[in-house]
């Protein structure tokens, strides 16, 4: 795809939502962290009916650590893989109580080394808490940039490569959250809304 209809697509994005939003309810960076650490292979509306009422008394990594594993895990225990994403908050609690004044880091480095944070997680936290111009791939990014032919990666590390150096910098703090909200709401999996796409003239998928 030429700049010319990169810039078009982005410009897009923008003038209909300057503010895009993650569906993620959150207060805090600490929260947000907890969030997208059990929104892996879950909804984020499955997981803000859990932590709408986990964050009402724990809400910090001494909070979270005090409660336990085994307390966590049945108040998570409706998210999918909530063992395993019970064990590693807690550790990530404790870590960060202990090494970084209870605080999260904004450095991906230093994000990656925590249990249960991943490449995408540490960087929907840089973009979504510290207003770092990130990209994490998730399924909808992955599929909607294939059809708007802004990558041809095939894994989730190479389409993020190649959407840092083709999406032009002054749309890519907001990139991220863009591409998510239109692969879950438009460009959707199954029987896309083509109909109601505002950058359908760009895309070659709907002509398939």
């Amino acid at each position: 795809m030429n700049k010319n209809n990169i810039e078009k697509i982005f410009y897009q994005f923008n003038k209909l939502n300057p503010n895009p939003k993650t569906d993620l309810k959150f207060k805090t960076k600490f929260e947000l962290l907890i969030s997208v650490i059990l929104s892996a292979q879950a909804t984020d509306k499955s997981v803000n009916k859990v932590t709408k009422e986990l964050f009402k008394n724990y809400n910090t990594p001494e909070k979270i650590s005090k409660l336990g594993e085994s307390r966590l895990k049945k108040k998570i225990k409706t998210i999918g893989l909530f063992n395993e994403k019970a064990k590693n908050i807690i550790l990530t609690s404790k870590i960060l109580k202990s090494s970084y004044n209870s605080r999260v880091p904004s450095q991906f480095k230093e994000l990656i080394k925590l249990p249960g944070v991943g490449r995408k997680t540490a960087n929907v936290v840089l973009n979504e808490g510290f207003g770092k111009p990130t990209i994490a791939v998730d399924t909808h990014i992955f599929r909607v940039s294939h059809r708007l032919n802004l990558s041809d990666g095939k894994t989730p590390d190479l389409v993020e490569n190649d959407l840092i150096k083709v999406i032009p910098d002054k749309y890519k703090k907001k990139a991220h959250m863009w591409l998510i909200l239109h692969g879950r709401y438009t460009c959707v999996a199954r029987s896309p809304k083509c109909n109601e796409c505002i950058i359908k003239k760009y895309c070659s998928y709907r002509n398939e």
